[in-house]
């Protein structure tokens, strides 16, 4: 009974040691700034807030949430296809590709899409 306490006070002993030195060597420093500044958009968080930025982050951002929501739409559409009416899932279909293509073109005649502007 001795044997199996003490041997338990080692390991125990042994694993604080191990855990101590892990932490230690673990450290990150916390004086790089880049590492401490929270991500804002891809400009400096650590300037002026009132400095002019370019929106057309914010405008990719948006087509981007577009066309993945678009996908998310378009995914179960065909999935449906064999438990649905053809003509109605063909129209419904067709005409939702259809309000995508107009989207499209009107962000492509804009300017939208231009990535060296």
């Amino acid at each position: 009974m001795l044997l199996i306490s003490s041997m338990t006070i080692i390991i125990f002993i042994i694993t604080i040691v191990v855990m101590m030195l892990a932490t230690l060597l673990s450290k990150k420093t916390l004086l790089d700034r880049e590492k401490c500044s929270p991500f804002e958009c891809g400009f400096d968080p650590m300037n002026s807030s009132r400095l002019p930025f370019s929106l057309r982050f914010f405008l990719i951002a948006i087509i981007f949430l577009i066309f993945d929501v678009e996908i998310a739409l378009l995914l179960p559409m065909i999935m449906i296809i064999k438990s649905s009416n053809l003509m109605n899932w063909s129209i419904t279909s067709l005409f939702f590709i259809f309000i995508l293509l107009i989207g499209l073109y009107h962000e492509w005649n804009q300017g939208a899409l231009e990535w060296n502007n």
